[in-house]
This record gives structure tokens, sequence and C-alpha cells, in this order.
């Protein structure tokens, strides 16, 4: 069952705008990668349902955030059903992402007060997404579909959207920046924040320093 309710989460993800992406199935890189962005400021992570016996990895790396990252909302992304989002609401996930528009996904969350972001692409899919009661929608691929200009398109006859761009964001200030000056609420990244190299040499510590770099520059 969910720790923390959806407002909660839609609140912590304006708060602390980046949301790190990541997947791997070895549950001891998991942890370490959760630790060294907890460490660096995060709040806020998205694990990423995209390999065999994933649930299995994320069941047991909820139980360890619980008691090591208490403050951390841990929740699921790449859900494409219904049946996938209660599995992992049966895990704990606290927050379900789609790269695509399910509406069966929001029954199943809905009706236990967890939060859904769905994917869209055009103003039809972020409108849908609202009616069906979405906080925060997700834009994906962000960058391949327009980019910063494409988000102030839709914040134009849409002020109140809050958007969560996926796809196209780099770790730099200045790319984030660039996002946020075209109205968007929060960031997602993965494989461009967690670098192949360092995750194979271990090197955690970069890891936080890059989160803790970010988390700080959006504050100022």
């Amino acid at each position: 069952m969910a720790k923390f309710n959806r407002l909660t989460v839609y609140n912590r993800a304006l708060e602390t705008v980046i949301v790190p992406v990541f997947y791997h199935s070895d549950i001891a890189v998991a942890k370490q990668v959760v630790k060294a962005c907890y460490d660096g400021g995060i709040r806020l992570f998205e694990f990423t349902n995209r390999g065999d016996f994933a649930h299995e990895v994320f069941g047991e790396l909820s139980k360890w955030v619980d008691t090591h990252c208490p403050e951390i909302i841990l929740g699921v992304g790449t859900i494409m059903d219904a049946g996938t989002a209660s599995l992992y609401l049966q895990l704990g996930a606290n927050f379900v992402v789609s790269p695509i528009l399910n509406p069966e996904i929001f029954r199943v969350c809905n009706r236990r007060q967890v939060g859904y972001i769905p994917g869209c692409c055009t103003v039809t899919e972020v409108s849908t997404a609202q009616e069906l009661g979405a906080e925060i929608v997700k834009l994906f691929p962000a960058g391949t579909i327009g980019g910063p200009s494409f988000v102030k398109n839709i914040k134009g006859p849409m002020p109140w959207s809050n958007i969560m761009v996926t796809g196209g964001v780099e770790p730099t200030v200045e790319n984030i920046q660039g996002w946020l000056d075209a109205g968007v609420s929060c960031v997602g990244m993965g494989s461009k924040l967690f670098p192949k190299e360092v995750i194979e040499t271990q090197k955690w510590d970069d890891i936080t320093a890059l989160a803790t770099k970010l988390i700080q520059s959006i504050k100022r």
C-alpha cells in the first residue's frame, strides 16, 4: 500500500523538480543509486518496469527505502496496463507513470488515491488526462515532440497544466532552466543522470554531487 497520498506526491514534485528515472536488475545497485540521489537532496524517484522480474526488485527496494531513505517517495514507471499497476501498488508504489495515456490505470490508481502520471504527446491527450484526474501530465518524448516551445504552446491556452517532461532533458543547470522557463513543473531524467560508466565503476559520489548541484541551483 502507498505510504504517501497523491497530493503529497504532487507537492513534492513541485518542490524537488527533478525526478530520477532508473532501472537495474541488481537490487544492490538500485539501492546504491537511490541512496546517492537521496544524499543529494532528491525526494522523488521513479523505478522503471523494464526488465524481467522488475517487480521483485521493486518490492525489495520499496521495503529498504522505508528504512534507509524514509523521506524519498518511490514510484514506478513504464506501466502499460491496469494489471501491472495493481501489482506495483501492492508492492508499495506511491505513484505510477506511463509513456502512454491509459484510462484503465486511472481507475486503479484513483480507487486507491494514488497519483497516476500518464504520458501525452498532444494537447487533446493532455486535456483528456486532466479530465480523468491527473494532477501532473508527462510530455513524452519531450525533446522530440517540440521541446520547451511545445510546453509554452500548451501553457498558453491551458495555464493550469502541471507538466513533467521526460526525454530530451539534460542534467545541466542551463537545460533544466530552459524547461522551467517554458513552464514545466518538474523534469524526469534517466540515463543522462546515471551514465553507464558511473554505474559500472560504482562512483556513487558522482551521482550525489550532480544531484546536489542541480537541486541547489533550482532552489536558487
